[in-house]
Formats: C-alpha cells, structure tokens, sequence
C-alpha cells in the first residue's frame, strides 16, 4: 500500500513565543507531510513573520481577519491537498515519528474518521501523561471509551478528508469546545482508532490560550442542539461531558444564562453527576469570585492528578 498523503493544518493567532518549535516539529518528521497549511488568523504580534522566517517550501502561509480558530481550521482544510488532513495547535509540539505512526494506523485499520495518539501534557512543573485508552487499534465505543479520559485531541488527530466533505467543518464561532463538537459529529458515522504512543506534548502554559481569553460566541452551532435524545446513553454522556466543561468556563467568565441553560438542558447526566454540581456551584456564586474559585479548584485537581491520585 503506497503511503498516503498527509496535509498539516495549523490555526495561528498571536503564538510568536511558540509557532517556531510547532512548525519545527512538523518537519522534523521521519515521515514528511505533503504540505504545512498555517492559516494567521489576524495575528496582531510577529508570528506570520516567524512562519516566513522558517522559509520550508512545505509551509503555505494564509493571512485572513480574525475569525476564530474553528474558521481558520475550515480555511486550512479548505486549501489542503492531501488525503489525510492532520491537525496541530500553534502551540503544541509533535515528537518525529507521530506522522509515521498516523500513517501506520491508517494501513493497519482502513476507513475510520479520527486518527489518534496518546499525549503528555507540559504544565509549569514539568511534563505529565495524560490519562488514555492503552490499547492500540479501534476503540469499541468512542463515547463510552471517552469518560474519564483522552482519546483524540485535535493536535494528536489525523483525519481522512471524506470525512469533512460527509459530516461539514468545525463549527465556525464556537470558541470553546469546536473539537469535542467535531468528534461528536465523527464519531456517531464513523470508527476511531488509537494509538498509545505519546508522540505529541499538549501545552497548558502556552501564551494566548483560548479559553483565558475568552469573549462571548456568536454561532448557530452549540452542544444543546447537537443533543439527540434518540441517541445511545454514551452519546449522550459525552454530550453532556462537552457541554458542561464549556459551561464551567462560560459561568466563570460571567455569562450565567449561557451556564444555566446548561444545567437545566444537561440535568440528565449519571457519569458527569460532579461536573454538572461543580457547574450549579460556581453558577450561584457572585460572577467576580467565579474566576479565583474555578482557578484555585483547577490547580488543586491538577496536582492530585498529577500525583496520580
């Protein structure tokens, strides 16, 4: 089987501190991607200029206005020439042999949506593994598979381009939780397979980070109308996983209905029973302790995790 061809889609807004090693890891890979598409999302700092400074013949640099990540993904996808589109955050890193192994997992097992891999996640006090499946191959229930842990995020996922032609693009305004809502839309017509080798370093201390910078959406898309409840109990959990995350972060950047409706639409949940209580909790607090409070609780779960507890 010949090796397919693999296109590199990143979404660029103000990552000057950390493009450079992304788009350095892409091509340090044993396996070589088709192309680099790095979409400068309206950029305002010297990160175009650090992509133009890299000078590879693989790198194709679009420049649009800012028009949010998930847009950006669209406009990269849009451009791309391979088979296989393969996703990257600006500020996320790939060891060299995560290409070869997509590849890999794409002979092995033919036509599923999502390609991924296991991921260490860099923190301020060094770089832990993240919690993941450790079988290799295809996962027997991505929603159910998912509880508790990681099994594609979008810089450790690859994905055949047919997929996007069947199911559409990111959803285009959605800030926070566009991927969550792409597997979703994957996974209810498609297999996902996973790998558990850790060939991709996830960063929790990058600058600009999307969810700290928050302002609020304007999109017709929200994990509210995705909800089917047809669907089987393990969609619907992972549904409601997705959208109560969202939730604790939109009430603690103040938007109370926006977390309220999340209470009352996503009550039914028996798996993420703590997440939905965390979300009443900090929901009912005054909107100016809400930041310090999620903050604080973030960093304790962080480093109990850490610790493996």
């Amino acid at each position: 089987m010949s090796t397919p061809l693999i296109s590199v889609i990143i979404p660029l807004y103000n990552k000057e501190r950390e493009i450079g090693d992304t788009l350095r890891s892409v091509l340090a890979q044993t396996l070589q991607p088709a192309e680099i598409i790095v979409v400068n999302d309206g950029s305002t700092d010297r990160s175009a200029e650090i992509v133009r400074e890299i000078a590879s013949p693989l790198v194709k640099l679009i420049t649009q206005p800012n028009a949010g990540e998930c847009a950006a993904r669209n406009r990269a996808i849009a451009e791309t020439t391979g088979e296989y589109i393969a996703l990257l955050d600006a500020d996320d890193v790939w060891k060299p042999e995560f290409l070869e192994e997509i590849a890999a997992m794409i002979a092995e097992f033919p036509d599923c949506g999502v390609y991924a891999t296991a991921f260490d996640i860099v923190g301020h006090d060094g770089i832990f593994p993240a919690r993941t499946p450790s079988n290799r191959g295809v996962v027997d229930d991505f929603f159910r598979d998912s509880a508790h842990q990681y099994i594609a995020i979008p810089s450790a996922s690859a994905i055949p381009r047919k997929v996007f032609d069947h199911v559409g693009g990111f959803p285009e305004g959605m800030k926070i939780g566009g991927d969550m809502y792409m597997w979703i839309k994957i996974a209810r017509h498609y297999k996902v397979c996973f790998s558990p080798k850790r060939l991709v370093n996830y960063s929790r201390v990058a600058s600009n980070r999307s969810a700290s910078s928050y302002t609020p959406e304007q999109t017709a898309y929200s994990f509210e109308t995705l909800y089917d409840p047809l669907a089987s109990e393990s969609e619907r959990e992972f549904i409601a996983r997705a959208a109560l995350g969202k939730a604790l972060i939109l009430s603690a950047k103040g938007d109370t209905e926006a977390a309220m409706r999340a209470i009352r639409t996503f009550s039914y949940t028996k798996t993420y029973r703590r997440t939905w209580r965390k979300v009443r909790v900090l929901n009912a607090l005054p909107p100016k302790w809400r930041g310090p409070v999620i903050g604080l609780y973030n960093r304790l779960a962080w480093a109990i995790a850490r610790k493996g507890l």
